[in-house]
């Protein structure tokens, strides 16, 4: 049964799974956007705002600071994995489903946060944005961003995206391109009449494989870069000699290039080929030097442990350094499980974030 009320004073992994209970792939947001908002809005501390299916709920006590706590509401397609189960008990239990690790075990720390913290050290705006797994043109917080900036204001900013309940700086950026091959059609029985475009493809592949990705040092942390055909598409009919082919290729850039730069590089290694850059969304600096980050890391390192590293993925803290405003990554679950049929994740690392982030909203 898909829950439709949500208990964020209740037990935070009951709290977890009821999220991730209920479906919401990209573009299919509203339920949880309203049960979210439903959860939230009877609080007297937080005014609830809404754009489509983001929900913004925000403490206005006249503090010096504000800060932003966000997450993505949307997961990938369900693979037979929600309704979610648990195994294990006490420090040994796990949660598996869909959105456990990316990223609803992050959401129900946010929801049960904004919920109890009428009194915060500093004024925080919790946001609950629908779309970020797919094309960036229709992520939510980009479209709050546009439509009420003054949404977004703050001095820094938390995502609750899986970092293994450490803190990750910045993020690595991403563009995809396609590079096409062109050939001339025959009839297969006689091939040599033609020119294959597949074949061609050979040396975009080889150019692939052989490609040795860089490791880039950006203040203090090092980020590991990528270069991977992701998608070839050709062929007219089983008997016809295809004269077009499309490799699409993503390279995922250390956050030391702008995203001219990085085209540059892909075109570089494409050199002599059609190459067309399709979509692009630049990196993010670690930004851990700011007063704020460096602030938040002491305070959140103090209960978790460990220390910063890198984000290899493209995430929304990238849009955040393009507002201007520092921004870091730190979440339950571990990335490598983000998208996986056996997504799953440590209830103890949803209940380590939740204190560490009510210890640095209170301290």
């Amino acid at each position: 049964m898909i829950p439709t009320v949500l208990d964020p004073a209740g037990d935070l992994i009951v709290l977890t799974r009821a999220l991730c209970d209920i479906p919401s792939v990209s573009g299919d947001e509203a339920t949880i956007a309203d049960v979210i908002e439903a959860a939230l809005r009877p609080h007297e501390h937080l005014e609830v705002l809404r754009d489509g299916d983001t929900v913004v709920a925000r403490t206005n006590l006249g503090l010096p600071s504000r800060v932003v706590v966000a997450g993505h509401i949307d997961t990938v397609p369900i693979a037979d994995n929600v309704p979610t189960t648990v195994v294990g008990t006490g420090d040994d239990e796990v949660i598996w489903g869909r959105g456990t690790v990316d990223m609803k075990g992050g959401v129900a720390i946010q929801v049960a946060l904004a919920a109890e913290l009428s009194a915060p050290t500093r004024d925080v705006t919790w946001v609950f944005y629908d779309n970020e797994e797919v094309e960036a043109s229709l992520n939510g917080l980009g479209r709050v961003a546009r439509n009420h900036p003054d949404w977004l204001a703050a001095d820094f900013a938390v995502l609750g995206e899986p970092s293994n309940a450490g803190i990750e700086g910045g993020c690595n950026g991403t563009l995809r391109v396609e590079v096409a091959l062109s050939g001339v059609t025959a009839h297969t029985a006689r091939s040599w009449m033609g020119s294959n475009a597949i074949h061609s493809a050979g040396e975009v592949l080889r150019r692939l494989e052989s490609y040795v990705a860089a490791e880039i040092e950006v203040d203090g942390l090092v980020y590991r870069e990528g270069l991977s055909a992701v998608a070839i598409r050709g062929g007219v009919a089983g008997n016809v000699v295809p004269d077009e082919c499309v490799v699409t290729v993503n390279f995922r850039f250390a956050p030391a290039r702008s995203v001219a730069q990085a085209e540059a590089h892909v075109r570089e290694v494409f050199a002599g080929f059609d190459v067309t850059l399709t979509d692009a969304a630049p990196g993010a600096r670690p930004g851990l030097d700011a007063p704020a980050a460096a602030e938040f890391a002491a305070v959140v390192l103090a209960v978790t442990g460990g220390a910063p590293a890198p984000k290899f993925g493209w995430t929304d803290v990238a849009r955040f350094a393009s507002l201007g405003i520092p921004a870091v990554n730190f979440g339950p679950g571990d990335p490598l499980l983000c998208h996986k049929d056996d997504e799953r994740c440590a209830a103890a690392q949803v209940r380590l974030c939740h204190d560490a982030l009510r210890t640095w909203l209170t301290s």
